[in-house]
Order: C-alpha cells, then structure tokens, then sequence
C-alpha cells in the first residue's frame, strides 16, 4: 500500500523498554548506531521551489544521514526532464546538486509496477496484471485506486521499465535509482492492515490474486504445460504457478533494471516487503547492492522485537550478502521508541536504518537520531 496514506490511519503502536528485553537486549545497552548509516525517504512536492530543501539537507547532514532517497516518479508524473512521462518541475537536478554541496548520497527513488498515467490506461490496458476472477487492474484495482500494477511477463511493459530506469540512470552525480512497488499486488495483506479495508484475509481470495492474464497464463502453459486459469483445482496451492510468479519479478529485476542501473554506475536498491510471499517478491534472489526491508512492525501488530527477528531471518535468506538497511515507520514510533528501535537495529547485522518519511520526523526524533 502507498505508505503516506497510511499515516493518518494507523495509531503509534506501543514499543516500550520491554521489547528489548525480549529480544535478548538489556536495558539501556549501548547499541552500535554510530556504524550505521542513516537514510531518509523524501517525498518531495511538485510546486514545491527545490532550493528549500538546501536547510533541510544540511540539517539532515548535521544529524549524521548519508543518504536521501528522493520520491521522483509515483507512477503519474515525473519529477525530472523525461522523453516519455509528463513532468512539470524538474526537482532531480537540483537536490542532486544541494546533494553534493551537503555531502548526502541522493537516490532517484521510482515506482515500478504500478502505472496511473491516463495516458497507458487508455492505450495499453492489456498491460495491466489480471486477477483470478479476470479482472485486470487498470478498471478493477484491488484496495485503492493507484493500485493499478502492470504484468511483469509482458514485452513491452519490460521495455516501458527498462526506459525509465535508463533514463534516471543517465543523471550526472546520481548515486543510485531505489525501485520501490517492485512486485504484484498484495495478494494477503498485513494483519494490521486488513480492518481498514473491513476484510480478513485467511487464504489466497481469486479477487486478490495475480496475474492471470494471457501472456502470464500462456508462458506458464509452456514452461509446465498447465492453464492455471483453467487446468488447476486449486491455482493458489500449486508451487509452481506459486513459483512462476515470484520468478517474474525477479527477471525484471535481475536482467533488466539492475543491468540498466549497475551499468550506469549506480547503486541499485529496492524497498521490499518482510511478507514478501504475499507480494510474489523474492528478493532474497535479487542482484541488487541494498535491500530496504519496510518493516513497519505496527503493520503486522507487532512490536519492536519484530525488527530484530526480521532482520536476522531476510538477511540469512539473501543468496548473496548484501547491505540491508530497516526500514522504520517513523509515524508509529515515539522519539523514545525511536531510540529503542535504532538500538534494536544496531545489535542485528543491518548496515543501517532509513525513516519513512522526512516529513514525519519531529525535532524530537531528530534529537534522539
């Protein structure tokens, strides 16, 4: 889900000194926070003038952030010159600049999958993800409106991402492109997410389930012989239409946009999910230089200790070891709790930590960052 909408909706969970202590951490141990590096995702605004973030860059170099991961294309409209997205201020060029006059690494971040722009829903609704019920997204988005997401299967949806990762990583001084809405749908979403929607999600519901369209269901015919539309009882069960699913999105990934980005240069990144089954998101398989694991714990009625158990599972999945950085829910976390997290974060073997968003840190956070 869009993470900002979020934030009015969903309370401060309670993390408490406690949580340390079940974690194995006693209270008031030292963690190793000053070897951490610490990112922030920035959401900037369109008609914003983007020499106001001057201050707020050095503030945040003054807080000890090495990196910023700047919102620059949220499936709509882009925020930097672009041969084939419409954009009406250029805010990429000049954050890069105030980037390397503060000494903060600044991160073009991109969405991926999803595509709102009017323009392809009316020209190419065929390459939008198909649910189980036949469906597709771009007229019967699941949860929310923005959530219509493109079918990672199809050619010219391939060469649609491929352009827009090259086009970001052509940016002089750029440090990395952070894909972001990487995946399908949710498929199950998070417990503490679902009474919003007023649903309980215990199994796999056809509604929710994707992608069934024509190029998925006939790649997958071939590599198996099987039509999971037609020729399943149960699609939701079988591991290898299961499989195929996360398989796609990893070729995205793997041969198409990390090649792009590592070519240019670049770090490659992404944010993921912790439940990343649900999103059909390997990433443990992924050929990126940096994981962002969202784990906002509040997500899944959980506490601090959550991170820690987290943190210590994704990173012995990873196929090849590769810095991780917890992503932190800053609108569910005190300026205290903010501290135990951070501390939980640096007894695990993560890199670092990244608060979403800039816009929800206090100066009382600032003070315990």
């Amino acid at each position: 889900m869009e993470r900002r909408n979020f934030i009015k909706h969903l309370g401060t969970a309670g993390l408490g000194l406690a949580a340390l202590q079940v974690f194995g951490f006693p209270f008031g141990i030292a963690s190793n926070d000053n070897n951490l590096k610490k990112w922030v995702w920035i959401t900037p605004a369109h008609d914003e003038p983007a020499e106001n973030w001057r201050p707020r860059f050095e503030m945040m170099k003054a807080h000890g952030i090495h990196g910023a991961l700047v919102q620059v294309y949220s499936s709509r409209q882009a925020l930097y010159p672009s041969a084939h997205l419409p954009y009406e201020q250029d805010i990429l060029s000049p954050l890069i600049k105030i980037g390397r006059e503060t000494s903060i690494e600044v991160h073009a971040w991109m969405w991926t999958m999803p595509n709102n722009n009017p323009y392809y829903i009316e020209n190419h609704p065929d390459w939008y993800v198909v649910n189980r019920l036949g469906q597709p997204a771009h007229t019967h988005p699941a949860y929310v409106g923005y959530y219509r997401f493109m079918c990672p299967n199809n050619p010219e949806v391939q060469e649609f991402l491929r352009r827009n990762v090259r086009e970001l990583a052509s940016f002089q001084h750029l440090s990395g492109v952070h894909l972001d809405y990487i995946r399908m749908p949710d498929v199950i979403l998070a417990e503490g997410l679902q009474p919003k929607y007023n649903i309980v999600q215990d199994r796999e519901y056809p509604e929710y389930d994707y992608c069934y369209c024509e190029t998925c269901r006939r790649k997958f015919k071939e590599e198996s012989g099987l039509d999971p539309m037609h020729e399943m009882d149960e699609p939701a069960e079988n591991l290898l239409w299961r499989q195929f699913r996360f398989d796609s999105i990893t070729h995205v990934v793997n041969d198409i946009l990390a090649p792009e980005i590592k070519n240019a240069g670049l770090t490659a990144s992404a944010a993921v999910f912790p439940n990343w089954q649900s999103v059909r998101q390997q990433w443990s398989r992924w050929n990126l230089d940096a994981y962002f694991p969202m784990l906002y714990h509040n997500f899944y009625n959980q506490g601090p200790e959550w991170i820690g158990k987290q943190l210590q599972m994704e990173i012995a999945e990873l196929k090849n070891p590769t810095p991780v950085y917890a992503g932190l829910f800053v609108p569910a976390l005190s300026p205290e709790q903010l501290k135990e997290a951070i501390a939980i974060v640096g007894q695990s073997e993560a890199k670092g930590y990244s608060l979403f968003s800039f816009d929800s840190i206090l100066d009382e956070h600032w003070e315990m960052i």
